[in-house]
């Protein structure tokens, strides 16, 4: 029975992707059983389970609902586990059965202080992490801000500490949340009357993790929310944690009394890893994901991709991918190949910063605001631009291109190139503009 519904949700997945990506990523899957609305299906490694989390849970949801209804959840075990693990897919879990009580933290419990690789970056965010999980709200890290650039593991840090803190603490009532949500659930409770309740909801934490603050950007009433929310939680003695990608300050676009309350605790950056502590990044994802690498093409990687921990984390990903399709051997030559297509732009090659910067000069713009969140016209329409000649004058993935343009996903590259093709084909006078722009990459190109 359980062999059917499977194969009810691949006949409608099969029509949702390419061959290629349907053989490599779901052919493999094995349905194990089907019992209490649990369906239960056996993948080849951890990486296996990670990716499809990432590049196709919405189809994988959508044909779980249309096949099995709206109930559904999906467990995995990965195959030749010893322990014969089941990984929950916990954000197909939320969206499919409303009533699960276990992500109200909405901590991803994959990210821990056991796998956070420590460096002479991070060592000083780690162990004030450290010393807040045994006693949250009781050391002078309260608030503890944590900056650094994009890909550098602030995310995984708070999940970390978070993570920690419930191990240490069980009965500590602890929730994380970007500063996004927080904007949406109090526009929300602003539309449905239930301001009370969102303030109650936060207001009643023992720990408050707020990702990404610069978000807040611009957003004055979610800003006094927040404000109130803050000072309530430290006059209590709670803890705090937020991440930001600048320091406080450069969070010129937030109010002074929030920005000067970041600073009453530790403000802690997270650089970019050396040398030593990308080989450790490196051979930690490696034994994770159980594949093996030479140290030639380890050091090879360490060398070549200096940029973010994110970056090396797409290297060993696309390696994967490679040679899984190709079924073939990691070697040098095909890692060579891969950081040229990802990462490594030669002299004579056009790259995502070039392109950056040569639109925002022709908008008359600043790259930092196509970065950000903003939503003004002409600035979703310079960073759709720029995202739109990043696919058709780099080899860097879709995934890629939009961890260039602030951490947005693959999904919202698309939109950014179908949108420019609609416009070029409806509005003559941005046809010209990118026709202008066009001519000056090619001749960068030649």
């Amino acid at each position: 029975m359980h062999e059917d519904y499977w194969n009810g949700c691949l006949n409608l997945i099969k029509k949702e992707l390419e061959d290629q990506s349907y053989n490599t990523w779901f052919k493999p899957i094995k349905p194990i059983s089907y019992s209490k609305n649990i369906l239960t299906l056996k993948v080849p490694n951890k990486f296996f389970y990670e990716w499809i989390e990432e590049h196709y849970l919405k189809i994988l949801n959508n044909s779980a609902k249309k096949v099995l209804g709206n109930k559904t959840i999906i467990e995995y075990i990965i195959k030749n586990n010893p322990n014969n693990d089941k990984k929950n897919n916990d954000n197909l879990n939320l969206k499919l059965n409303s009533d699960i009580k276990s992500l109200d933290s909405n901590l991803n419990c994959n990210y821990n202080f056991e796998n956070f690789v420590s460096g002479k970056c991070n060592n000083i965010a780690i162990n004030a992490g450290k010393s807040i999980s045994e006693k949250p709200g009781f050391t002078g890290f309260n608030p503890l801000m944590i900056y650094g650039g994009v890909g550098q593991g602030k995310t995984h840090l708070l999940h970390a500490i978070g993570n920690q803190i419930k191990l240490s603490n069980n009965d500590n009532r602890i929730a994380y949340v970007s500063s996004e949500k927080f904007t949406s659930e109090f526009i929300s409770a602003l539309k449905n009357n239930r301001l009370e309740d969102f303030s109650n909801h936060y207001m009643n934490l023992d720990t408050l993790l707020v990702d990404d603050v610069q978000f807040l950007f611009g957003k004055e009433k979610t800003q006094e929310i927040f404000f109130h929310i803050f000072n309530h939680l430290n006059l209590n003695k709670k803890q705090i944690i937020i991440s930001s990608d600048r320091s406080p300050k450069d969070l010129d676009g937030l109010e002074k009394r929030l920005v000067s309350r970041f600073k009453w605790g530790l403000t802690v950056e997270l650089e970019k890893p050396d040398f030593e502590t990308r080989k450790k990044i490196l051979k930690e994802k490696i034994s994770s994901n159980k594949i093996k690498l030479s140290d030639e093409i380890i050091d090879y990687i360490s060398f070549e991709v200096n940029t973010n921990i994110r970056e090396l984390e797409g290297i060993i990903i696309s390696l994967i991918a490679h040679s899984t399709i190709e079924k073939s051997d990691i070697n040098l030559e095909l890692t060579k190949k891969v950081i040229s297509r990802i990462v490594k732009d030669s002299n004579n090659e056009i790259n995502i910063d070039y392109i950056q910067n040569t639109v925002a000069n022709y908008f008359k713009i600043t790259k930092e605001k196509m970065k950000d969140k903003i939503r003004k016209k002409e600035i979703v329409i310079a960073r759709q631009v720029a995202m739109y000649f990043s696919k058709d004058f780099t080899n860097h993935s879709l995934k890629s291109i939009g961890n260039h343009f602030g951490g947005r996903d693959h999904s919202t590259v698309i939109h950014a190139v179908q949108s420019v093709n609609d416009m070029i084909d409806t509005d003559n006078i941005f046809k010209n503009n990118i026709q202008d722009l066009k001519k000056k990459f090619e001749i960068k190109s030649l």
